[in-house]
């Protein structure tokens, strides 16, 4: 049993938000600089890293593989990796608390080297589908046991013999697909993975980065190609993370929605694979200026301003999905406040979230008197045309974006909107209710 008490918090309609809104660090970046830097031999420097508690999980499963991690200052950390299957064996479970990317991630890293180790997580983590990831990695030679369908808690085997594979990725998931990348650092020869829907290229960036030879193919009727050559050692690089489109989406899509607001996001990251809501919203009529567009470490990024606006509705491309997965909630929340119908297809990964984020998002809106049709694979939202009612108490599910998201909702809404729980947010967004507040959002 968990001894995590909830914590229950409500937002009310405010005033206009003003200010400037530094969000934390990528997420998705940081938990690749640090498993990058422990393949590495020699000393990667990390600044910008997100401290939030997903990313520290994977901060401390890195020295039980062997590697050196140290905390150099606020946002700077130093690792000294292994190597290329140089990993060590842990010698306790690793906990990676609510991270699906750091636990998917690190199994791809180890599948290739001759080690086992225990994974597991939280409430949340241990309900998520770990099969998309260990049964391609079994190609490779892994071997692993989990409990009935494929859950955690698990052991994961990895092989002395790696074997280079070629294997077309059936889900649309940066995660499974990075894992795959992962091991074949570990694999003799050259390993081709195929996806056929898009997804986020942070990997391929990150690995260019440390010296890894990849390429990537584009291929007839879309998708790509990737091929990675194995055992290839990596070179120490010096990282610095941009912040996080996914965190700044809260933010921005409160500027927009609360009347007379203005507010200023810098150095977020513009990766073309990650900017799906920014277009989004610049078709729904917002007002976004992206200012002093310029390059670090590989990754695009870029300054927001964002305005209030009059928002309409407007139909998501479905391929447009992999750019915006986690932005769904928050889009929903924006498309409640427009004019006319938002349509979101495509979504069938937002069913093995942190929770059914469908159906989070459908119960919450539908509390706050907001019309909204679920689909199997989306949702329909029918905008309020400016205030949503509100007026409600959410279950959050232990889903730190459904909390986010409603208590961005309550800003903007006639009553207030109380989420029955926050504590979850830390694992993402630590300084999240301080920033907001200091643009003049009013939680308590």
């Amino acid at each position: 049993m968990s001894d995590r008490q909830p914590r229950p918090f409500a937002a009310r309609h405010t005033g206009p938000l003003r200010g400037e809104a530094r969000v934390p660090g990528d997420k998705s970046v940081s938990h690749r600089a640090l498993i990058a830097g422990a393949l590495t031999v020699g000393e990667t420097r990390i600044s910008g890293l997100l401290e939030a508690g997903d990313v520290l999980n994977t901060a401390q499963a890195m020295p039980q593989f062997g590697a050196e991690v140290r905390h150099a200052a606020a946002g700077v950390w130093e690792v000294w990796g292994r190597g290329v299957g140089g990993w060590a064996e842990p010698v306790a479970e690793l906990d990676f608390g609510n991270s699906g990317t750091g636990a998917r991630l690190v199994m791809g890293a180890m599948a290739t080297a001759p080690i086992s180790a225990v994974f597991t997580g939280d409430e949340s983590l241990r309900r998520r589908p770990m099969k998309r990831v260990l049964e391609p990695l079994t190609k490779f030679g892994a071997i692993y046991e989990a409990r009935d369908g494929d859950l955690m808690p698990l052991r994961l085997n990895g092989t002395d013999r790696p074997i280079c594979i070629d294997y077309e990725v059936t889900v649309a998931s940066a995660q499974v697909k990075s894992a795959l990348l992962l091991a074949a650092l570990g694999a003799p020869g050259l390993t081709r993975i195929t996806q056929r829907v898009l997804t986020r290229d942070h990997t391929e960036r990150m690995l260019r980065a440390f010296g890894a030879e990849i390429s990537v193919e584009p291929l007839a009727g879309g998708g790509e190609r990737i091929s990675v050559m194995g055992e290839v050692e990596l070179r120490p690089a010096e990282i610095s993370v941009p912040r996080d489109p996914s965190s700044a989406a809260f933010p921005l899509v409160a500027a927009l929605i609360v009347p007379g607001s203005e507010v200023s996001i810098p150095g977020v990251l513009l990766n073309p694979r990650r900017v799906g809501l920014i277009e989004t919203l610049l078709e729904m009529g917002a007002d976004i200026c992206i200012n002093n567009r310029r390059e670090s470490g590989g990754e695009e990024l870029g300054d927001l301003i964002a305005r209030s606006s009059e928002l309409h509705g407007a139909e998501v491309p479905p391929e447009r999905a992999p750019s915006m997965i986690d932005e769904y909630p928050i889009l929903a929340i924006a498309a409640a406040n427009a004019s006319g119908r938002t349509v979101m297809r495509g979504l069938e990964e937002l069913r093995v979230k942190e929770s059914d984020r469908l159906s989070a998002i459908t119960k919450g809106l539908r509390a706050c008197d907001v019309q909204v049709e679920e689909l199997d694979d989306g949702l329909i939202v029918h905008g309020c045309s400016g205030e949503i009612p509100g007026g409600a108490t959410l279950a959050t599910h232990m889903d730190h974006r459904i909390a986010m998201s409603f208590l961005i909702a309550g800003l903007a809404s006639r009553e207030p909107v109380t989420v029955d729980d926050v504590s979850m947010i830390s694992t993402s967004f630590p300084e999240f209710g301080e920033l907001m507040r200091s643009l003049g959002a009013e939680f308590e």
